[in-house]
């Protein structure tokens, strides 16, 4: 846990993104019966729980097979499977085939096909399966119900042939895309031959064809979205790729030190000159002088780079490499490189052991790798050299506010306070915790003081915006934003997007103006791309608004952004949901279509006060917000005679799975026993 200043309150953004957009949206909620949709697509809800696979919750009585032993789960005693090679007659030829009338090839299709259900009732798999392939070959045209039962024989045989599944209603799909039997069933085998990616695109497809109505394809798709999380969340920490996270919080950590002098610099040796020379000089002094000039100018890939440099040539004398060191070290910390930064910032105390910001920051790196103790000891060490160092109080606080002891919390800000007035983030985080503590005129006094003392400091706004805000203060929030926001315009960049998030989160819970909101958000992307809480509010906004390409995409960025844990599982849900539902937008456009012209936000009329996103920040130009023309989803015509009645369907693989008759459109979502 780092003790950034404002780590705490950049994580209750985002939060508070995810909470209220989830409060409020107009989507269809995975697992739960809804009947309104966004974009024509289904919306994964972080709080949806993956539901238990073997789940029998709603299923329609089947026909029984034998079993054996007691229990329900006992396997299944087979009966001695038929030889294909015993039917009475043998198949027809070619020109037995082409001699028949289309009339009497229909006729002799629905026999093959009543003498399949027949066996298979009776668990004779491969005799039903060549029944099945007798009906397709004979048909006067081809018939899904006939792939799709093919496909079935070859799921429940002893030993399943899943790719034989696959590849059958892969046929049955292509005659009726709107085949939810077809649809299930090869979603079942695609799970058993670990495609879950596509076996999810298939899932989503069943639920939404089902007009969410059937729980089991809910959960099915919540089991999917559960294990492609789990898979991929893993992967992403193993690998635990060390990358710089975005200026803005870079400028937060080091803002939560004052400023100090850098250490004196040796004198150049007689004769010596550096200057103009195309050479690297014979020691890291003179790069270490550039790093440090290029962290001034907040160039902190440069810096980074540099410091690297510098010690890799070395320095000439202890505390030059003590500050090296220290730098690199907090580099490596802002990277989550915990055990580098942890090595660097010990080899500095023992280079410079009176230095006290070295300590401090090794107590966050502490904090980090969950050794808060030796944190807390380290800080104390720090006040043996300097019991009036003010970073000493304010990263105590920080650990403290972390631990959720609010009370120490703010006593420690107070010290650090008195200690250092000019320090604007120990005003801050005072008003901060005094409104955890249930304070809020406490609260919002302290934050009046900050911004009295600090009336040109953005800070101090945006958080008493976000107070405000919390409180459901509309007006007063907007307005203090808006202050935050030229004041950061007008400082030298890099711009904190922050306030523009908070405004468009509040004009969107004030108004529900949504599209405001994206433009903000689009606005603060645009100055800072890496920005977590500008990426999680776009992707959220971009699916309320159907951009569904757009949101899914942001999803993914924030799973890339995002260090914390809870947040990484939450973007990753979404985003395989959003994946998924993609694929059913271009599978099934009429159907996207409908529910987009039910569902999709309305543009707003000409507002000049609103903010236009540039063109560097426009949507996803394949997205519309504008209603679309409904288009009913197509429902079944009437089936050739070969048509009869048959029982519901299951998963692929269930040996309970009876045998169909035809394929069914929604709704209803199976046709009746």
């Amino acid at each position: 846990m780092s003790s950034t200043p404002t780590d705490t309150q950049t994580l209750t953004v985002v939060e508070r993104v995810q909470s209220f957009v989830s409060e409020h949206k107009q989507a269809i909620i995975i697992g739960a019966a809804a009947a309104v949709a966004i974009g024509g697509v289904a919306y994964y809800a972080s709080t949806s729980s993956a539901g238990d696979a073997s789940s029998r919750s709603g299923r329609r009585k089947k026909k029984k097979g034998k079993k054996g032993g007691n229990g329900k789960d006992s396997p299944i005693i087979e009966e001695k499977e038929r030889d294909p090679e015993e039917l009475d007659e043998p198949a027809l030829t070619t020109e037995q085939i082409a001699a028949l009338t289309p009339e009497e090839r229909d006729a002799k299709a629905l026999q093959y096909k009543t003498d399949g259900n027949a066996a298979f009732h009776a668990r004779q798999f491969r005799l039903a399966a060549e029944l099945y392939i007798r009906a397709i070959a004979v048909a006067a045209k081809p018939e899904a119900v006939f792939y799709s039962n093919l496909a079935a024989c070859y799921a429940n045989s002893p030993q399943p042939d899943h790719e034989k599944t696959v590849a059958n209603c892969d046929e049955a799909l292509k005659l009726d895309p709107m085949y939810v039997k077809a649809l299930n069933r090869r979603a079942g085998a695609l799970e058993k031959l670990g495609k879950l990616t596509e076996a999810l695109r298939d899932y989503t497809a069943v639920t939404i064809l089902e007009r969410f109505a059937n729980e089991k394809s809910s959960k099915n798709v919540e089991r999917m979205i559960q294990v492609l999380t789990d898979r991929q969340f893993k992967k992403i920490r193993e690998e635990k790729k060390l990358k710089m996270p975005p200026p803005t919080f870079i400028d937060a950590y080091f803002g939560a030190f004052r400023e100090r002098p850098r250490p004196p610099f040796p004198s150049p040796k007689p004769g010596s000159d550096t200057k103009g020379s195309d050479t690297k000089p014979e020691t890291g002094d003179e790069t270490l002088k550039l790093a440090l000039d290029a962290l001034d100018a907040r160039d902190y890939l440069h810096a980074f780079s540099l410091v690297n440099e510098a010690l890799e040539q070395g320095e000439s004398w202890d505390e030059g490499r003590a500050e090296a060191l220290n730098l690199r070290g907090s580099f490596r910390f802002l990277s989550a490189d915990t055990e580098g930064a942890h090595a660097d910032l010990q080899e500095a105390i023992k280079l410079s052991p009176r230095s006290v910001q070295s300590r401090v920051k090794i107590a966050s790196v502490y904090m980090e790798m969950g050794r808060g103790e030796e944190g807390f000891a380290a800080l104390d060490d720090a006040l043996k050299i300097d019991e009036k160092d003010g970073d000493i109080f304010y990263h105590r606080g920080q650990m403290m506010f972390i631990m959720e002891r609010p009370k120490e919390a703010a006593t420690c800000y107070e010290q650090a306070i008195a200690l250092e007035p000019n320090f604007v983030f120990s005003q801050i985080q005072l008003a901060v915790v005094k409104y955890k503590m249930g304070k809020v005129d406490v609260a919002k006094k302290k934050f009046k003081e900050a911004i009295r003392n600090f009336p040109n400091r953005s800070e101090p706004y945006n958080y008493y915006g976000e107070l405000l805000l919390d409180q459901q203060l509309w007006p007063e929030a907007v307005e203090n934003f808006d202050i935050a926001i030229k004041l950061e315009k007008e400082k030298k960049p890099p711009m904190n997007v922050l306030p523009l998030v908070n405004k468009g989160l509040a004009l969107y819970q004030w108004k529900q103006d949504i599209h405001t909101a994206e433009a903000l958000g689009l606005e603060a992307l645009a100055v800072d791309p890496e920005c977590e809480a500008a990426v999680a509010t776009i992707a959220q906004l971009s699916l309320q608004l159907g951009k569904v390409e757009m949101s899914a995409r942001m999803f993914w960025k924030q799973a890339e952004l995002t260090k914390v844990d809870a947040e990484l599982v939450n973007a990753l849900k979404f985003a395989f949901a959003s994946d998924a539902q993609l694929e059913f937008m271009h599978n099934y456009p009429h159907i996207a279509k409908e529910f987009m012209a039910v569902t999709t936000p309305p543009a707003p009329a000409s507002n000049t006060d609103a903010p236009q996103p540039g063109p560097s920040t426009s949507a996803d130009p394949s997205s519309s917000t504008a209603p679309s023309e409904t288009t009913a989803p197509a429902e079944g015509g009437e089936r050739s005679q070969t048509e009869g009645h048959g029982g519901a369907s299951e998963s692929a693989g269930t040996t309970e799975e009876t045998e169909e008759t035809s394929p069914s459109h929604p709704p209803p979502p199976y046709t009746p026993s």
